[in-house]
């Protein structure tokens, strides 16, 4: 079975609701098509129930039971712009501004998961919006989660015939949001990347903090990062699989690691890549889905307050419908 498919199996065992505010977009009506079918979660559609209905129809698209939310029209509008003043006054925000501001769906959206009356568990955008458009409003709304000093970004990576990482399988972080994090930071990515990978894929994190140089083959600056990184890492999670700096050879083969990294806790076999900024992230989950014809799901959120995804514009309907069982299956787990 799949990773996507065992993800869709665990979210069917506790069903979850998840908003979908870009409802314009053909793309995530026919992913609200292919959940509804599939019936791993239940999904909720922001906008105007006409227009949405028409375009569904016009696309021979069937929205099942999923229902749609209009914040012009819905009888908890009031209730949100009450909600976002109180949360953003202090900020300066005004009442007007609170009123324009919910009507816009992906505010809309972040505020009924934020409203503990509503059955909203998360939140998936980005098909039509910028990663900044999506991680504002819930940064501003939901705000980081207990105990989390840095909201980052992950891909599931899943390579087809892949006998490196966990058959296949790997936790990419961060290749979305943090540009050029300092040592301290990357240490806090690694963290919320092990955890993501256990929380997904159900297996022990092997952590590898990847550089151009492996155990001081080379020294500057960058490299001085990554192991201070690695060591804060080891302080405050002594007991988290890491090892670091490593070249990526090192990290996912073990002939290359006993040569290069011997002796290294993760005898080749790392399984959540940690890369050392957003130059080398994003390049580097783009080489693998494209040259490897690896399936990308992210880049996934870790450290707010309730699960919030965003997704790539480039994505399809498939890359939708996956990523709202990610997002259920983390509701599940309460993150």
């Amino acid at each position: 079975m799949s990773f996507i498919e065992e993800i869709k199996n665990r979210a069917k065992k506790e069903l979850k609701t998840i908003i979908l505010p870009e409802s314009e977009d053909i793309r995530i009506l026919q992913a609200t098509e292919k959940v509804m079918k599939e019936q791993y979660a239940k999904i909720i559609l922001i906008g105007d129930e006409n227009k949405i209905n028409e375009k569904a129809k016009a696309n021979n698209i069937n929205l099942g039971d999923s229902k749609i939310v209009n914040p012009e029209t819905d009888e908890n509008y009031n209730k949100y712009v009450d909600l976002l003043y109180n949360l953003r006054k202090h900020k300066g925000m005004t009442e007007e501004e609170a009123k324009e501001l919910v009507l816009n769906p992906v505010y809309y959206g972040m505020l009924m998961v934020k409203d503990e009356d509503t059955e909203a568990d998360g939140l998936v955008s980005g098909a039509a919006h910028s990663t900044s458009d999506t991680l504002r409003p819930a940064l501003q709304i939901l705000k980081t989660a207990p105990d989390t000093k840095l909201v980052s970004a992950f891909f599931v990576m899943v390579v087809p015939d892949c006998k490196y990482g966990e058959n296949g399988v790997f936790v990419f972080g961060d290749c979305g949001l943090n540009e050029n994090p300092n040592a301290e930071q990357l240490s806090e990515i690694a963290i919320s990347s092990s955890n993501s990978f256990k929380q997904l894929i159900g297996e022990e994190p092997k952590v590898a903090m990847l550089s151009y140089s492996t155990y001081g083959s080379a020294h500057s600056e960058l490299t001085e990062k990554v192991i201070e990184a690695t060591n804060l890492v080891k302080q405050k999670n002594p007991d988290l699989c890491v090892d670091g700096e490593l070249q990526l050879d090192a990290a996912i083969i073990p002939e290359v690691a006993e040569f290069k990294a011997k002796g290294s806790k993760l005898q080749g076999q790392a399984n959540t890549l940690i890369f050392p900024d957003l130059n080398a992230g994003n390049i580097g989950y783009k080489l693998v889905q494209r040259f490897a014809k690896a399936e990308a799901y992210g880049p996934l959120c870790q450290g707010i307050a309730k699960p919030v995804n965003d997704l790539s514009r480039g994505c399809s309907s498939d890359d939708v419908a996956g990523v709202v069982a990610i997002t259920a299956v983390q509701a599940q787990k309460g993150i």
